[in-house]
């Protein structure tokens, strides 16, 4: 099985849930990594604040993600999949796709660290 990240697009423009509603989008969340991890097939991840910080060569420190970005990486997951099409097909019921302007990037991880 190799290993795939799914990094959670969410747009910005298009303001925030109400408590009610992000209470909703989490448990739908939380349904569809359960069915991942019921498959065996999810790694782990994390939700991202939307504060940063963007480090450029000559040792350039900006603070980041900027107000005329559209778009902010809200999270991600990493899950086990035989290859992008399965990865592609357990992405696709991620309830982030329900927002307008929300999209869910799937990258295949590749090693570039050696595992002890």
């Amino acid at each position: 099985m190799d290993e795939f990240i799914l990094l959670f697009h969410f747009d910005q423009t298009m303001g925030s849930p109400s408590p009610e509603q992000l209470k909703i989008y989490m448990k739908q969340y939380h349904d569809w990594v359960g069915g991942i991890a019921a498959q065996n097939k999810f790694n782990g991840g994390t939700g991202l604040s939307t504060e940063g910080r963007v480090l450029k060569p000559g040792n350039v420190i900006t603070d980041g993600p900027y107000a005329e970005i559209k778009e902010t990486i809200a999270g991600f997951i990493t899950i086990k999949a035989k290859d992008f099409d399965e990865a592609v097909n357990l992405a696709k019921n991620c309830p982030m796709l329900n927002g307008e302007g929300n999209s869910v990037e799937v990258r295949k991880i590749t090693g570039t660290h050696a595992k002890d």
